[in-house]
């Protein structure tokens, strides 16, 4: 990731472009000049023949391209990059010692390294802000605040640190804090505020990846009691708290103890439809839903030898998938706040590709191309609250854009190579990311 130091940014304009607006109907504004101030600021968005250009702005000739809000990712994890996902088996012994070393000096500074390289990916792929969602320790949380301080360029980083469970739960133990009380899951969630997180997560059910027997993803895990004393703590704070939960049960008891966003999703019926649009333990009111499409279809959609994946995660990949996906279709029915999270780094989720969840919410969630780059973009931000800061292009709001080769609401894949990225007002010239192409090719095949 490219060192920036404490340099002033550039001021500058982007003239002649059309505009798409994120607006969930698709709106295309035609032959508009954004001026992007040295604070990193956009201070017009108009017309160009309305607009002023002060003197001493760097001017980019945009003809014939389209300018875009810059896309966010609610779901991430930066400690690997998505590669295939093979059977293996780990013994007790064999976990301890990998626990042991990733948090050794060695592993935390490969582990810093890792992210940081992996932040890279996503900013050159068009993604402007993140949410991590479980972390080994808290390294997004340096890496945040180096980008926050201009120090490295990288996406505005929202860090979990590890996330919340219970003994031999979800993430237990690489990317998890355990628990077995609601005294300990507040003390747990007052340890990461404590590291500075400005998010956390609670593992309300089990989950596939790490699953080692059939039946236990969407199984509950963390009781309602410990997330209401989590959230509690969290809202204190003014911090959001995410919940993985892959079943009605465990949906509904996240959403009870008010959790702020639900990862990945169940079917839903009536309480669940009205918890999401009305949550009284909530931060502000709601809680938004990030469906996660990517890791799921594939377990289900590929060949399991292709995979190299074994029974138990098939099996419980295929108990939990067609509900996340009727989960999502449910949300877009009733309104629900849906925004757009890949689940980076799980099998054949690769750190450049949030592209393709949009794409994957219109063929199986019933989105439009303009609904489903709106819950990229403004939905995203409002889930996350930061609605005031990014999401749209706006004056006021940080210089958070795409240059791309057309509209991306009349052809999603216009957003796999964006021609320029602006993060907070800094450019990213001539973006390139490093493609597997053993990994795409397969994703492509559904």
């Amino acid at each position: 990731m490219m060192a920036i130091g404490r340099k002033e940014r550039e001021p500058f304009v982007i003239q002649h472009a059309d505009v798409a607006t994120g607006d969930a109907d698709g709106k295309l504004l035609h032959d508009m000049t954004i001026v992007v101030g040295s604070d990193g600021r956009i201070e017009q968005v108009l017309p160009s023949n309305q607009a002023f250009v002060p003197a001493g702005y760097h001017c980019i000739d945009a003809t014939g391209k389209v300018v875009a809000p810059g896309l966010i990712n609610a779901h991430t994890h930066l400690f690997a990059e998505g590669k295939m996902m093979k059977a293996k088996t780990v013994s007790p012994r064999q976990e301890q010692a990998a626990v042991a070393l990733l948090h050794s000096p060695i592993g935390k500074a490969y582990m810093a390294a890792k992210v940081k390289a992996n932040a890279k990916t996503l900013l050159n792929s068009g993604v402007t802000t993140i949410r991590s969602l479980g972390d080994v320790g808290y390294e997004m949380v340096a890496l945040r605040d180096k980008v926050d301080a201009d120090e490295v360029l990288g996406p505005r980083i929202l860090a979990s640190g590890p996330m919340l469970c219970i003994p031999g739960g979800h993430g237990d133990p690489y990317i998890a804090l355990s628990s077995t009380t609601p005294e300990e899951a507040r003390l747990n969630a007052r340890i990461n505020l404590e590291h500075g997180v400005n998010v956390i997560k609670v593992a309300a059910t089990g989950g596939v990846t790490d699953a080692k027997e059939v039946g236990v993803a969407g199984s509950p895990q963390m009781d309602e009691a410990s997330m209401v004393a989590v959230c509690e703590e969290a809202h204190e704070a003014g911090v959001i708290v995410a919940a993985h939960a892959e079943s009605a049960a465990g949906v509904k008891a996240a959403l009870r103890a008010g959790v702020d966003t639900i990862e990945h999703g169940s079917p839903m019926d009536e309480e669940i439809v009205d918890l999401f649009l009305h949550n009284p333990r909530s931060l502000r009111g709601f809680s938004g839903l990030n469906s996660t499409l990517s890791p799921c279809l594939p377990l289900v959609k590929i060949d399991q030898e292709v995979l190299g994946i074994s029974d138990i995660m098939r099996s419980n990949s295929e108990q939990v998938t067609d509900g996340m996906v009727q989960g999502a279709r449910d949300g877009h029915q009733y309104g629900i706040s849906e925004g757009v999270g890949t689940d980076t780094a799980m099998g054949l989720v690769t750190q450049y590709n949030t592209w393709r969840e949009l794409d994957l919410l219109v063929r199986y969630a019933d989105f439009t191309p303009a609904e489903a780059f709106h819950a990229a973009t403004q939905v995203n931000a409002k889930n996350l609250g930061i609605d005031d800061a990014t999401g749209s292009i706006a004056i006021g709001k940080d210089a958070d854009l795409l240059v791309l080769d057309g509209d991306p609401v009349a052809d999603l894949r216009f957003l796999e190579h964006p021609q320029l990225v602006v993060a907070r007002g800094w450019p990213v010239w001539r973006p390139k990311v490093k493609h597997m192409e053993e990994v795409d090719s397969l994703v492509e095949t559904f």
